[in-house]
């Protein structure tokens, strides 16, 4: 007897139990039988109605007879059996089953057909086909992989990306939905980089990417889906330049990408439903509310799987950095096109648009490169050699002549002022006994935290530093402590060069003036 069953058989005794105690004569059983069942009364299953003196005595019987547990109901004689299928038809259904495991409920319906002149629905099909170990998992056609928790030994050695739909967001007036791209790291669960986009596809991609190993350096795999951004030449390239072990998910098997999909199951129920409850923000908003999020909720509590917060195992799995060349890889992710300078209109044409060019590169034959999953305003120039020449800025031809920039000339290599300094220099040298005044003034004229405020105010930031992340702040520190001779020109060209208004590229066009301050020097 069930719980449901027993149920029902409590509610039979209770209704019968002045007859069963014998709290009433025999001789007055009949009449109380015909008083109960005139009473409205609430059956265990809700419904209000009055049981009926045949029910109410056949109950009486089979507890008299059976006791209690003779209130049970009796189970069917031909439970398991087709009620209205014949057996004969059953066991002929299961027998072209086992005979060939792959066919489908149509085809055996088809032989059934054939042969009795039926069909069996599909659904009493496979009841009997589990009954009888008939399935295609019980005959061995179906094989499920057995899997196990997935982890690494080290901080890197493996990071997984996804994409996951965000909140919506506040921008030009207009209700915008955002996406979350983001890199988890598979040992200590720690997130390497993630943040809301506009959009997702590759240049969001390769954002994502370049703050994580400008931060983290690279790991050792690299475990994606299989979305289109995620096949990419570019990313390809970029994988095998820096020594990562592309991996993407087998086709079908949502599970191996668990670790990813459990954290963005917990950025939903922990950080965007506190989102969904308030005003609706603007994406940097967002993003400066979810790296709080990250920093001081997420890598601070007890992960359910590793049993320790993601920040301390990411600290004590760590056994070494891979640094690898930003340049490199980004260099990776654009697309190469030849193209000759036109001689007339000083541009080249791209995917049927122009793009104005110096015009001193008319009648060149030049290499296009560009990222065609990008807004497309801007190319880089490059010589045949790979040597860059500038930007290619997106122009209508029919625009005024006089709009087009006058040549500038550039910096002559032959100073004469340079020469003077350097004499005055070793003149002073002698006259001060070799005393080096640059070592004694250990003060730089330009503090880092006003380096740091440029960088945020140039990107647009309204809140200046509080608007960098502590991985970004990182970055910008290293580049600072490399050269002294960084200055607000030199931060302006370098920010003025770099193709996205980020502080990875910012951080490698300053990289790459420095270098040539120093092959100056």
């Amino acid at each position: 007897m069930d719980k449901k069953q027993e149920k029902w058989a409590i509610f039979w005794c209770e209704l019968l139990d002045p007859i069963i105690f014998e709290e009433i004569e025999a001789t007055e059983c009949n009449q109380y039988l015909k008083q109960t069942a005139q009473k409205e009364i609430c059956f265990p299953d809700g419904k209000i109605g009055k049981p009926s003196i045949s029910r109410l005595r056949r109950k009486l019987n089979r507890y008299l007879q059976g006791g209690f547990d003779g209130l049970a109901k009796k189970p069917r004689s031909d439970r398991g059996k087709p009620r209205i299928v014949a057996d004969e038809v059953m066991q002929k259904a299961i027998e072209l089953k086992k005979e060939q495991p792959k066919r489908s409920p149509i085809t055996i319906n088809r032989f059934l057909y054939d042969m009795y002149g039926l069909t069996v629905p599909e659904a009493t099909l496979y009841r009997h086909f589990k009954q009888a170990n008939a399935t295609r998992l019980k005959l061995g056609v179906i094989r499920k992989k057995v899997r196990k928790r997935w982890t690494k030994e080290h901080t890197h050695d493996s990071w997984v990306g996804d994409f996951e739909e965000g909140p919506y967001v506040l921008a030009n007036n207009n209700a915008i939905p955002t996406y979350l791209s983001a890199f988890i790291d598979c040992h200590s669960r720690y997130i390497v980089d993630a943040r809301y986009y506009y959009r997702q596809n590759l240049d969001v991609l390769i954002d994502t990417l370049l703050r994580s190993w400008a931060v983290h350096g690279s790991s050792i795999q690299l475990y994606v889906d299989n979305a289109k951004v995620y096949h990419s030449n570019g990313l390809k390239a970029a994988c095998y330049r820096c020594k990562i072990k592309l991996i993407h998910r087998p086709k079908g098997e949502p599970e191996t990408g668990g670790i990813i999909e459990r954290f963005f199951q917990t950025v939903q129920e922990q950080f965007e439903a506190e989102v969904r409850a308030g005003d609706i923000l603007s994406l940097a908003e967002l993003n400066r509310g979810f790296s709080a999020w990250l920093a001081m909720s997420y890598h601070k509590s007890i992960h359910s799987e590793i049993h320790k917060t993601p920040e301390e195992k990411y600290k004590t799995g760590l056994t070494c950095i891979r640094q690898i060349d930003l340049n490199t890889a980004l260099n990776s992710f654009m697309q190469k096109e030849g193209r000759t300078v036109h001689k007339t209109f000083s541009d080249v044409q791209l995917n049927k648009k122009f793009y104005l060019v110096d015009p001193k590169l008319r009648g060149d034959r030049v290499n296009v490169w560009y990222d065609p999953f990008a807004h497309m305003d801007k190319v880089q120039i490059h010589s045949l050699g790979g040597v860059y020449l500038g930007e290619g800025i997106l122009h209508h031809r029919d625009a005024d002549v006089s709009t087009l920039p006058e040549p500038t000339l550039g910096k002559p290599k032959n100073n004469l002022i340079d020469i003077l300094v350097r004499e005055h220099k070793k003149e002073l040298a002698k006259e001060t006994g070799g005393i080096d005044y640059r070592k004694v003034v250990n003060t730089r004229p330009w503090p880092f935290h006003e380096f740091a405020k440029m960088v945020a105010d140039l990107m647009g930031k309204k809140a200046g530093l509080a608007d960098l992340s502590s991985g970004e702040l990182e970055a910008l520190k290293k580049t600072y402590n490399q050269s002294t001779s960084i200055n607000k020109n030199m931060l302006k060209k370098a920010f003025e060069k770099a193709f996205h208004k980020t502080v990875p590229y910012i951080v490698l066009e300053l990289k790459l003036l420095i270098k040539n301050e120093k092959e100056k020097n």
